[in-house]
């Protein structure tokens, strides 16, 4: 059966791992991101049998999202996969942290996701199923402190996808959160950490695969809701 798949908020790192997976699994393949540069190239050049379509969106924009998301049924059908993956960096304390950057996080986190959420359940109800994936990060169960924007935007996400969970569960619609907890290896980090070990990084291929075992699994009753991917001691407090 041929999915179609949106990935909101596609990057040179996890988000294109995701993309190419689906796509080798034969997904219809959506990616949204406020610049096309490096999403038209990757639709592009997806591998066979899936398709790729590249949605310029700034998902702080609620009206844009819904446009996307109709886009994406014109080119494909109704969406039987949704990936939550957008955040905004805020990694500012309470006291330096100003209103604008604040809600900035939440803009892309939670209310981007809670749209993305809202179209693409809305397909789900009436082709009688479907996958809701929420990327988190440790900040969504335990924060580590002076994060405060991003800690609170990812906690936002994590409880719309336990209460979509609860809510669209019995309709056969699985949604689950995934909470990476380490550094993704991506040209960014890279940059960042210069000096950091190879094997200290997460890998994103082998990531996007545990998200695709999310999706493929038909039976949403005996499906994880949490998912913890990790290249340490898995001591997430979870709450």
């Amino acid at each position: 059966m041929t999915r179609t798949a949106v990935i909101a908020g596609v990057g040179p790192g996890l988000g294109a791992s995701i993309a190419r997976k689906f796509a080798e699994e034969g997904c219809q393949v959506a990616l949204f991101a406020r610049t096309t540069d490096f999403i038209e190239d990757l639709a592009d050049d997806l591998p066979e049998p899936g398709e790729g379509l590249a949605v310029q969106v700034d998902l702080r924009d609620v009206e844009g999202v819904r446009e996307a998301f109709e886009a994406v049924r014109e080119a494909f059908g109704p969406i039987d996969v949704l990936v939550n993956h957008a955040s905004a960096a805020s990694w500012q304390g309470l006291l330096d942290s100003s209103v604008a950057e604040f809600e900035r996080a939440w803009e892309v986190g939670g209310r981007g996701a809670f749209v993305a959420s809202q179209e693409a359940v809305g397909d789900m109800v009436e082709t009688g199923g479907g996958t809701v994936l929420f990327t988190g990060a440790t900040s969504a169960v335990r924060s580590t402190g002076g994060t405060i924007g991003f800690t609170a935007a990812k906690f936002a996400a994590r409880g719309m996808a336990m209460d979509i969970a609860q809510e669209y569960g019995p309709e056969g619609i699985h949604v689950a959160h995934v909470v990476i907890d380490g550094q993704i290896d991506n040209p960014r980090t890279r940059e960042r950490l210069p000096d950091r070990e190879d094997d200290t990084f997460l890998d994103p291929d082998a990531m996007a695969e545990t998200y695709w075992h999310l999706v493929e699994q038909d039976d949403v009753g005996t499906q994880p809701f949490e998912v913890h991917i990790t290249n340490g001691p898995q001591n997430t407090e979870f709450v």
